[in-house]
């Protein structure tokens, strides 16, 4: 019987090790499970509106079924949401001498042009009335208060008034992508069409020895109405305080040449960990708090997704909201970097809580620049505590490497098990102030 007696610690302990060794294979799994769907190119980069994002968000509100937890968007687990309204570029035609120029990439009709067709045989460096003017914009004197869309749209205007019956602009040292990007500003249109060329187009236009040039456009637009969507669930403890845990799931979508940006580290690993700590905390005998559990959308289109929701949180008490919890980019974890927290100063509570459950072979970091630029922003708004996770070392990574393949799961399975104590210390304690006086904004 003593032998029996001393061998009990020893296999009891041994008999823990082996399932939480089980459980980190299951997590580790499942986050790689998650990450591979969410970066797969049907989905096609997540951009906010996309049919990709909306593939995304019927995956997360699955998984959320699957592991228990309970709708509570305004339809299911969904919450949509207006990112814009406004007209895009729809069958534009532009033809130089005869060639038909590719729209979207050669040229893109820029956000306040007019719908209306022009057409003229062009002289270089002769801007006539009652034709096509084309505008080096090198030889723009540059406005230091006006963005380049500004001074494009004052050169349109002034061309207008001079009886130009439309405006090309070349030369510019804007990407496809960037000029496109502009159609996302609203704006009222001028009186005549107003086109932007790419690099390639410009070389014909700006060279020398260049003759006449017959110019053929039709600019059209389209109605448009781009939408978002946050996934949201909830597991309701019948508590008194709620610990909100998000992550963003958009991303940047393709771009002009239709590569995809698949995001896997931004943010795909916040996702996935996301869903992680769901299925975790469902089973969980952490029951002094109720949990939110919302993927936002738009966070790359200006916070989008979490300012929307902050602001039409119904059925949700933000009052009764302890602490928002944020994950963005926590894919790239380096030991000698160490795990990144801001929004430290947001709580005086912060320090001592995080330090009490921080592993001592895991490096933690303060950000104390401020509250960062993540969707945990839209909840310090609110007078929230917030923290936020991240463990980006702000390399020059371009987008298109952001894949599944150079996502360390064990350093995402790190972050997982840090922000579960944190979760886990705070849930027997009184709920957490918001540190007015020292947050930093």
């Amino acid at each position: 019987m003593k032998k029996i007696t001393w061998l009990l610690p020893l296999v009891c302990t041994t008999l823990f090790v082996d399932a939480q060794k089980k459980n980190d294979r299951k997590t580790l799994s499942n986050l790689q499970t998650h990450v591979n769907y969410l970066c797969s190119d049907k989905l096609e980069g997540r951009r906010t509106g996309a049919p990709g994002e909306q593939l995304a968000a019927a995956y997360l509100s699955s998984q959320l079924e699957q592991i228990g937890v309970s709708p509570r968007g305004d339809n299911g687990f969904l919450q949509t949401f207006t990112i814009r309204e406004g007209r895009e570029p729809d069958n534009c035609t532009l033809s130089l001498n005869h060639d038909k120029l590719v729209s979207g990439k050669q040229f893109i009709a820029l956000p306040f042009s007019a719908a209306k067709g022009a057409k003229g045989e062009v002289l270089p460096a002769v801007n006539e009335p009652d034709n096509i003017w084309l505008i080096n914009v090198t030889e723009i004197e540059a406005d230091p208060h006006k963005s380049k869309l500004e001074q494009y749209l004052q050169q349109t205007q002034i061309a207008a008034k001079s009886g130009a019956t439309a405006v090309i602009f070349y030369n510019g040292k804007e990407t496809p992508a960037e000029v496109n990007g502009w159609h996302k500003q609203p704006m009222a249109p001028a009186g005549i069409p107003a086109v932007w060329v790419s690099s390639d187009i410009s070389k014909i236009l700006g060279n020398d020895d260049a003759n006449a040039f017959q110019i053929d456009m039709k600019i059209a637009f389209k109605k448009v109405k781009v939408t978002g969507t946050n996934v949201i669930g909830y597991i309701d403890n019948k508590a008194a305080k709620t610990v909100i845990i998000g992550a963003h799931y958009d991303h940047l979508g393709k771009d002009a040449n239709n590569n995809i940006y698949h995001g896997a580290d931004d943010n795909a690993s916040g996702t996935a960990a996301l869903l992680e700590l769901a299925r975790m905390l469902k089973s969980a005998r952490i029951k002094n708090h109720n949990f939110l559990i919302i993927a936002f959308s738009g966070k790359e289109e200006g916070l989008a997704g979490s300012s929307w929701f902050t602001s039409h949180s119904e059925g949700i008490d933000l009052q009764s909201v302890n602490y928002m919890i944020n994950m963005d980019i926590i894919g790239d974890l380096d030991a000698s970097r160490g795990v990144q927290i801001g929004g430290i100063h947001s709580s005086a509570g912060w320090p001592a809580i995080i330090g009490s459950v921080a592993a001592k072979d895991t490096r933690v970091v303060y950000d104390s620049s401020g509250t960062g630029t993540s969707d945990h922003v839209s909840f310090y708004k609110k007078n929230i505590p917030v923290l936020y996770f991240y463990t980006h070392a702000h390399k020059d990574v371009p987008e298109t490497d952001d894949n599944p393949d150079k996502i360390n799961y064990d350093g995402a399975l790190t972050v997982i098990k840090l922000v579960y104590d944190i979760i886990g210390k705070t849930d027997n304690m009184e709920k957490l102030a918001f540190n007015t006086g020292t947050a930093k904004k």
